[in-house]
Formats: structure tokens, sequence, C-alpha cells
């Protein structure tokens, strides 16, 4: 099945992982997958949650929002409505869960770092993007904390990146874009770490269900098109200096 962007069923939009864009934050990436640009930014606090102080552990969360041209039409900020949608906290919330599943609390310490993702354009695949670029943002934040001497080694146990894929016109497809993912009969959310482990899946049938080959297709894409953004993650990382 030709897709509309003329990629293979197996292949990513181009993403590109550009740090050192922004330089008032300790960690920075805005990643572009395809046309969906995501501004990734780490700050760190030295104040952690009411609910952890006293305990020497850490926190990582995250917020997610989307500017209100990053679509086809103007949105209203959710600010001026007064209140964030159900579809924002769940995405933020999926953002952080997946960064702290990556990182060591305790090695941390009573540090918390917030990784802000802010939705320049978007054309599908906005929370995957942020996950993947969440992650090199809040690497470079604490490689500022480390060089500060706030923690000894920075603590990262494995990279975390994230990607969708789906069945359209009845075959599994990888990283979809809005075209796709608006028409898809089936599509999924993986979130994975570099050695393979499972973080997190989100996945729903749109109008007949699929089945567990189907799913398992879907999950092969995701593994080969995670390992990819993993050494993309890692070479971003050594293009600012760093290796995790």
């Amino acid at each position: 099945m030709p897709r509309p962007s003329g990629r293979r069923s197996d292949q990513c939009r181009p993403v590109h992982l550009e740090t050192g864009v922004n330089k008032h934050a300790e960690g920075a990436c805005l990643a572009r997958f395809g046309e969906t640009h995501v501004l990734c930014t780490a700050s760190v606090d030295d104040r952690v949650p009411p609910w952890l102080r006293g305990g020497g552990r850490g926190w990582v969360t995250a917020e997610y929002g989307m500017l209100p041209r990053s679509t086809h039409t103007r949105t209203d900020r959710e600010a001026a409505r007064g209140k964030q949608s159900g579809r924002t906290q769940e995405i933020q919330r999926l953002i952080g869960r997946s960064l702290r599943a990556v990182t060591d609390l305790e090695a941390l310490g009573e540090v918390q770092i917030k990784v802000d993702c802010d939705v320049l354009q978007a054309d599908g695949g906005t929370r995957t993007a942020a996950i993947t670029g969440g992650y090199v943002a809040l690497a470079l934040a604490l490689r500022r904390l480390r060089d500060r001497g706030t923690i000894k080694t920075i603590p990262l146990i494995g990279q975390v990146a994230a990607v969708s894929c789906g069945l359209v016109e009845g075959t599994p497809v990888l990283d979809l874009d809005y075209d796709e993912d608006s028409g898809a009969q089936a599509d999924a959310n993986f979130v994975m770490t570099d050695s393979g482990g499972l973080v997190e899946i989100q996945g729903t049938a749109e109008t007949t269900p699929f089945t567990e080959a189907e799913f398992h297709a879907l999950m092969a894409l995701a593994r080969a098109g995670i390992a990819d953004l993993c050494r993309l993650q890692a070479a971003a990382l050594e293009a600012a200096g760093q290796t995790p």
C-alpha cells in the first residue's frame, strides 16, 4: 500500500533532535518528526513535591501543551479557558511516567526536574515526539547537575523513546502522520527503552477490532523504530558533548 508520504511501511518520518535551542533551560531539545515539531525544555527545581520532602528522593515530571496555531485552525490557550483538557493531562502524565522509568530517583536526590513539551506544529504523533525529545532534554539537564556537583553521576538507567504505529487500509505502518492517523483502522503508541523494555502501550481500534497477530506486527515495527530513535538520541547527546 503506498503511503501518502511515499514512505515504506516500516519507515519513520525524517527525525531531527536538535539541542542548544534554549539558552536558559538546563536541557533543551527541538524534536522534529516530519512536520510535527515539539520543543522540550528541562528545568531544575531544588524543591520536590511536598509528599517527597525529607525522603532523599527526587522527581521527574512533565507538562505538555499545544500552541494556539500548532494545528490547521487556531485553538484557544488552555490557560484562557481556565483549565486543562483531559487529553492534555493524560499526555503529560504519560510523558512523566516514561521519563521516570529510566531515571534512578534515589540517585537524583531531593531535586525535581520539570520537562515542558510545547507543540509548535502538529502533524500527528505529538506525544511520541515529546517523549523522545524529552529524554534528550532530561539527559542534558542531568549532565548540568553533575557538572555543578549537585549529583555525582548521571542517574539514568537507560534511554526511552516512543513511536506510533497503526493499521492503514489493513497494512501495519510505522510513525503515522495526521493524514494516516485520522483514517487508521487501529493505532497504538509504544513507549520502550533502548534495551527493549516496555514502558507503556496505548492501543485503540477505531473501526473494527484488530487481531493479536496484527498487534504483534505493530509491536515489531515499533521495536525497530524505537531502536532507530534511540540511536538518534545518543547521537544528539554525543554531539552536545554528553554520553550518559
